[in-house]
């Protein structure tokens, strides 16, 4: 939503947000976005608390993998190496400015069929 806002998107769109979720927000966000991990800590009460630092920002494929044996997660037919060309085929700056575009086209799309109905 944050993305791509709060309005309600039609039925007759839904083919085309789905089709962007799938192929340019998911990946940029799996692969290109870092996002806090964070740390469980005890008080001095025993209560827990959450702190979020830097050193635990990463990826969610970058904390993927640094899971004991990953390997064991994937589905048939997908392996860390194919993981890796994924997230090696673009610069972050790349999958944002890729993402960016994507984005413009859909809303163009909705606009311009908003316009024609």
């Amino acid at each position: 939503r944050k993305l791509l806002g709060h309005a309600h998107i039609p039925r007759h769109h839904a083919k085309q947000f789905n089709q962007f979720d799938r192929d340019d927000l998911t990946p940029y966000l799996n692969y290109h976005r870092p996002c806090f991990y964070p740390e469980t800590r005890m008080d001095a009460k025993g209560k827990e608390k959450k702190v979020y630092r830097y050193e635990n920002m990463m990826t969610p494929y970058e904390k993927f993998l640094s899971l004991k044996e990953p390997e064991q997660y994937l589905k048939e037919g997908i392996t860390l190496d194919k993981l890796k060309d994924k997230a090696e085929a673009m610069t972050d700056n790349e999958a944002a400015r890729k993402l960016q575009q994507a984005r413009e086209i859909l809303f163009q799309l909705v606009h311009e069929r908003q316009a024609e109905g």
